[in-house]
C-alpha cells in the first residue's frame, strides 16, 4: 500500500472527497476520472512531484454495482463444473494406477475450473459461430479438465479418457495440448511455458492483418490465452505485450490464473504477483481487470467504512495468503483478521467454516462472468484478467494450497471421499476405489444444458480443422528465368529468392496469400523493393511522410500492406510466421508465409518455437539468410552459422535444403508449394540462402528429382582413369563451388578423375535412408532395398569426399549409408571475421583442403602413395602444424 503523508487538514480532505462523490453520482465515473486527470496534470505543471503508481488497490477492478449479471443457470453450471472436476481428478489417478509414473497434474485445473467453465458456457465462440470461432490457448497443465469436458460432450470415448498419457496404442490422449498427436482436437501447443502467450499475441495481430487486407472478416473473433502466474516469469510471456497495446488488439484477452504457486513454492511469497502483473500490463497499455475477491467478501467490504480491511488486504503478501487457504478458517481468523481488533470484531459472528468459505474471485462464476463480459466489450486495448485462485482447489488435505500440490498425481481414499462429498458426486463408498468416471444420462438437465450452451455459441471447443480450400500452384515454368544461366551476371541465392518471391506476389491466384516477413533486415536481403510494391502492414496506416518519400523504394506503411516488418524481434517474427503458417487450420484460409532472417538467429534463437511449429503442423517457408560459417565474411562469431541444418534435422516435419544455384532454389520452392498448398501436407521448409555473388548455370536436364531427394550428379569427370584413381566429391551451398574448383585441381594437377555431386539436403538423404534401413530391419526375409544415396553411388568408383559450410556433423548424417570410404570437411568451431577466402582456408574447407582430403583418401585406399598427399600440402601452402580450428 502506498505510504501517504499525514492528513494535516481532515476537514478539507473530506470536502474534496465529498465533491468527488457528488461528481460520480451526478455525472458518472468517466467525468470524475477526467477531472482527476486534469488535477494531476495541473499539479505536475505547477512543479509538484507526483510519483507514478502503476497499481490500484488490492480489490476487484469491477465494483459490485457495475458487475454484469451472469445469466446462466447457476445450479446446473455448478453441477457440470463439479462433474468435470471429478472426472479430471479420476483421469489422472487412473492413468497413474494403470501405469505408475506416467504423470499428470490434478491441481492446475482445479484452480482454473471456474475460469474455463464460465468461458465455455457463455463466451468461447465455436467454429460454427457467425464470422468464425474464437481461438483459445488452453493452459497445458489443465488438459485433464479440458478432456473431462470433452468426455461429457461425447467427443472423447471412455476408453480414450482412460488412456490419458498412454498414446502408443492409438487410442489414448496426449499429456498436453499437441496438435501433432491429436490433429482434430488441439489447435495450439502451449505447455512449453511462455510460448502460448507470445503465440496468442501474434495470432490476434494476424486476425487484424487478415481483416485489414480484406482477406477475411475477423471482426467478431477473440483470442483467449490462459496462463499461470508462474508462467509470467518466462521472457516470452511478457516480452511482446507492448506490441499488443501498440496494435490496439482489443480481440485479445489474457486470463492469468493467479493461484500464487508455481512448481516448487510461491510465485512471489514476499510480494504480490497480481500487483506486479498489474503494473507490468498497465504500464504496457493494457486494460487490466483484477478478480481477487469472491462474492462472500462483498458484505465485509461494504462494512469496511474506514478502509481497514482494504489496508489489511494490501499488507499481506502472497506467502501469507497461501497459508490462509492451506490452514483453514481458525488460522485465518487469528492471523488475517486478528491483527486488528476492529477486523476481528467484524467477523465475530462468523464461524471458522464461514471464514474459510470466503472465496477468491477466480472461483466465483459471478465475478468471472463480469470480468469476461467487460473484456469482450472493451475497445481499443487488449485485456488481461488477473484472477486470484487456490491451487489444488477442492483437494483438501491432499494438496489444497500446499507447496507440493503441482506434482500431485494421486489422492488418498479419505481425501477422495472428501472431494466427492464437497462436490456432491453420486459415487458410492463401495465404488470409490474403482475410480469411476461419471457421465449423466443424455436426457439429464446437465447434459441438455451443456449441449444447449455450446450450440448457442457455435459448437464445441477445442476443435481443429485439418484442411482449407486448396489453391492452384504455378508450374515450375513460371520461374523460367531462374532455370536459365545468368551468364556473366553474378547474383546470390538471396537475390534469386527475392525474384522468386516477386513472381509469386504477382501470381493472380497465390499472390494475395503470400505473407513476406522480415525482422528489420529487408535491406540486408535486397527486399526493400517490396516496401513500395506491396507495402508494409501497419494497423494505423502511415501518419507521417517518410524521409525517403521521394525515392522509388520509399518506406511505405499501409493498413492494407502485405509485408510484415517485425523489427529486431526474431521470436515475434517467428510467431507471426507461425500464425500465418497455421491459418489454414485456424481461419480456413491458406496463407503462405516466407520469413527470411539471419540463419544464425533462427533455430538457435527460437528453437522452442520452431519445435512448436512442427507440433502445430505449420506450413510455410523459413529462409535462413546470410547462411554458412564462411559466407557471411565480416560479421564474426555471433553471426556466422555453421549448424542450423543440424537443428532443422531435429524437427521431423521440417524439410531443409542448402541449395547452391538459383534453379535448385526454384525447384525446391515450387515443389514445397505443391506439397504444402496444393496437397496440404503438414510440413514446413527451411532453406538456406547466401549473400555471395557468382554466375549460375542452366538447370541440368532431369536434375529436378535429385534436387528434391537431396543429391544429383552435377558434373561427371571428363578424364579417363590413368592409374591415379577416381573420387566422388559432394558439396552444398557456396562450398559446392569450392568442390567444383577442387575437382578441376585434382584433374589438372594430379590426374585424378573427380565426379561432382550437388548435395542439396543431407537431411533428406538421411531420412530416406533411415526409412529404407528400417524396412530392411523389419523384413529380414525379403531382398534388401537400397537407399537413394546407395543408388546414386552405385556404379561409381573411389572414396567419397563431402564438404559444406557447416559442421562435419551435417555431411556425417549420411555416413552409415555411404558404402565406401567417406571423408567429411566442415566448419567446426567458432566463427570469426575475415574474407571468405581466409575463412575457408582457416576452417579447412577450401579447394586446397578438399584436394588434400581426396588425395589422402586415395592414399589410404592404396591407390596413390602417401607422398602425393604430402606434396599437396607443400604445393598449396597448407600449414600442417597449425591448431585445430575447432580449438581456437
Amino acid at each position: 500500500m502506498t505510504t501517504l503523508h499525514p492528513d494535516t487538514d481532515p476537514q478539507e480532505t473530506r470536502e474534496w472527497l465529498d465533491a468527488l462523490a457528488a461528481v460520480i453520482e451526478a455525472e458518472g465515473p468517466e467525468r470524475a476520472h477526467f477531472l482527476l486527470e486534469k488535477l494531476v496534470d495541473q499539479a505536475r505543471r505547477s512543479g509538484a512531484y507526483l510519483p507514478y503508481n502503476a497499481t490500484t488497490a488490492y480489490v476487484n477492478t469491477i465494483p459490485l454495482h457495475q458487475q454484469a449479471k451472469n445469466p446462466g443457470d447457476q445450479e446446473l453450471e455448478h453441477r457440470i463444473r463439479a462433474l468435470i472436476r471429478w472426472n479430471a481428478v479420476v483421469c489422472v489417478m487412473r492413468a497413474n494406477e494403470k501405469a505408475p509414473g506416467v504423470g499428470g497434474h490434478i491441481a492446475s485445473y482445479q484452480s482454473a475450473a471456474t475460469l474455463y467453465e464460465v468461458g465455455f458456457n457463455h463466451f468461447f465462440r465455436g467454429p460454427e459461430a457467425p464470422g468464425g470461432g474464437d481461438l483459445v490457448f488452453f493452459q497445458g497443465h489443465s488438459s485433464p479438465g479440458i478432456y473431462a469436458r470433452a468426455y461429457l460432450e461425447g467427443r472423447i470415448s471412455e476408453e480414450q479418457f482412460a488412456n490419458f498419457r498412454q498414446e502408443t496404442g492409438g487410442n489414448g490422449l496426449s499429456s498436453y495440448p499437441h496438435p501433432w498427436l491429436m490433429p482434430d482436437f488441439w489447435q495450439f501447443p502451449t505447455v512449453s511455458m511462455g510460448l502460448g502467450p507470445i503465440q496468442a499475441i501474434y495470432q490476434a495481430r494476424f486476425l487484424k492483418y487478415l481483416h485489414d487486407r480484406g482477406i477475411l472478416d475477423t471482426s467478431g473473433r477473440k483470442v483467449w490465452c490462459f496462463l499461470g502466474d508462474g508462467e509470467t516469469d518466462e521472457p516470452e510471456t511478457l516480452g511482446a505485450i507492448t506490441l499488443a497495446a501498440r496494435e490496439r488488439l482489443d480481440n485479445l484477452i489474457f486470463v492469468v490464473n493467479c493461484n500464487l504457486q508455481r512448481l516448487d513454492g510461491p510465485v512471489r511469497g514476499n510480494g504480490k504477483i497480481i500487483q506486479e502483473l498489474e503494473a507490468a500490463f498497465r504500464g504496457a497499455g493494457w486494460n487490466v481487470i483484477k478478480v481477487i475477491w469472491g462474492s462472500y467478501w462483498d458484505p465485509l467490504l461494504a462494512m469496511d467504512t474506514k478502509g481497514l480491511l482494504r489496508q489489511r488486504m494490501e499488507e499481506c503478501v502472497d506467502g501469507e495468503y497461501q497459508n490462509f487457504k492451506a490452514k483453514g478458517g481458525a488460522y485465518t481468523r487469528e492471523h488475517f483478521f486478528g491483527k486488528y481488533p476492529e477486523l476481528k470484531e467484524m467477523v465475530a459472528a462468523m464461524s471458522d467454516e464461514d471464514i474459510w468459505r470466503l472465496n477468491r474471485g477466480g472461483h466465483d462464476p459471478h465475478k468471472v462472468y463480469a470480468a469476461y463480459h467487460a473484456a469482450v466489450h472493451h475497445e481499443g486495448q487488449p485485456t488481461v484478467i488477473l484472477a486470484k485462485t487456490v491451487k489444488g482447489y477442492g483437494m483438501g488435505a491432499a494438496g489444497e494450497a500446499q507447496n507440493p500440490t503441482h506434482q500431485q498425481k494421486k489422492m488418498d481414499i479419505e481425501s477422495l471421499k472428501a472431494f466427492r462429498d464437497r462436490f456432491r458426486i453420486p459415487i458410492s463408498d463401495e465404488d470409490l476405489p474403482k475410480l469411476p468416471f461419471y457421465r449423466p444420462a443424455e436426457d439429464s438437465p446437465e447434459m441438455k444444458y451443456l449441449r444447449a450452451r455450446r450450440a448457442a455459441l457455435g459448437g464445441y471447443l477445442p476443435a481443429r480443422r485439418r484442411r482449407a480450400e486448396p489453391l492452384t500452384v504455378p508450374p515450375l515454368a513460371a520461374f523460367q528465368p531462374m532455370l536459365e544461366t545468368t551468364g556473366e551476371r553474378q547474383i546470390s541465392t538471396t537475390m534469386a529468392f527475392v525474384r522468386i518471391l516477386t513472381t509469386l506476389l504477382r501470381d493472380k491466384t497465390l499472390g494475395r496469400h503470400i505473407v513476406p516477413i522480415v525482422p528489420d533486415e529487408a535491406r540486408t536481403f535486397g527486399m526493400e523493393g517490396l516496401f513500395r510494391q506491396v507495402g508494409i502492414y501497419s494497423s494505423s496506416g502511415q501518419l507521417y511522410e517518410p524521409v525517403d518519400h521521394d525515392q522509388v523504394m520509399y518506406y511505405r506503411e499501409d493498413k492494407g500492406g502485405q509485408l510484415l516488418e517485425e523489427g529486431i524481434n526474431e521470436a515475434g517474427a517467428f510467431s507471426s510466421w507461425l500464425a500465418a503458417a497455421t491459418s489454414y487450420s485456424t481461419n480456413g484460409v491458406q496463407m503462405i508465409p516466407f520469413y527470411i532472417f539471419y540463419s544464425m538467429f533462427g533455430f538457435q534463437r527460437i528453437g522452442d518455437l520452431a519445435w512448436a511449429a512442427g507440433d502445430s503442423r505449420a506450413r510455410g517457408f523459413l529462409l535462413g539468410g546470410t547462411a554458412g560459417r564462411t559466407t557471411l565474411n565480416g560479421e564474426g562469431l555471433q553471426h556466422e552459422d555453421g549448424h542450423s541444418h543440424i537443428q532443422a534435422a531435429l524437427i521431423p516435419n521440417c524439410i531443409a535444403y542448402d541449395p547452391t544455384f538459383h534453379y535448385e532454389l526454384a525447384v525446391i520452392i515450387q515443389d514445397g508449394l505443391r506439397r504444402m498448398v496444393q496437397e496440404q501436407e503438414d510440413v514446413f521448409y527451411y532453406i538456406t540462402v547466401m549473400n555471395e555473388n557468382y554466375s549460375h548455370p542452366d538447370l541440368p536436364k532431369g536434375a529436378e528429382a535429385g534436387i528434391l531427394k537431396g543429391m544429383y550428379r552435377f558434373r561427371e569427370s571428363g578424364i579417363r582413369d590413368q592409374g591415379s584413381g577416381r573420387v566422388q566429391l559432394l558439396g552444398s551451398g557456396t562450398i559446392l563451388r569450392e568442390v567444383i574448383a577442387a575437382a578441376e585441381l585434382l584433374e589438372q594437377d594430379w590426374g585424378v578423375a573427380a565426379d561432382v555431386w550437388s548435395a542439396t539436403s543431407f537431411n533428406e538423404l538421411r531420412r530416406e535412408a533411415q526409412d529404407v534401413h528400417r524396412w530392411n530391419l523389419l523384413h529380414p526375409d525379403q531382398p534388401p532395398r537400397q537407399s537413394y544415396v546407395e543408388r546414386c553411388l552405385e556404379g561409381t568408383q573411389g572414396p567419397v569426399i563431402a564438404a559444406t559450410d557447416y559442421i562435419r556433423a551435417y555431411p556425417d548424417l549420411i555416413r552409415p549409408y555411404v558404402p565406401r570410404r567417406y571423408v567429411t570437411l566442415g566448419t567446426d568451431g567458432f566463427g570469426r571475421s575475415d574474407t571468405r577466402e581466409a575463412l575457408r582456408r582457416f576452417f579447412e574447407v577450401d579447394r586446397a583442403y578438399i584436394v588434400l582430403a581426396a588425395l589422402k583418401a586415395l592414399a589410404d585406399e592404396g591407390i596413390l602413395p602417401p607422398a602425393r598427399a604430402a606434396e599437396a600440402i607443400r604445393k598449396y601452402g597448407i600449414d600442417a602444424e597449425r591448431p585445430n580450428p575447432m580449438t581456437v
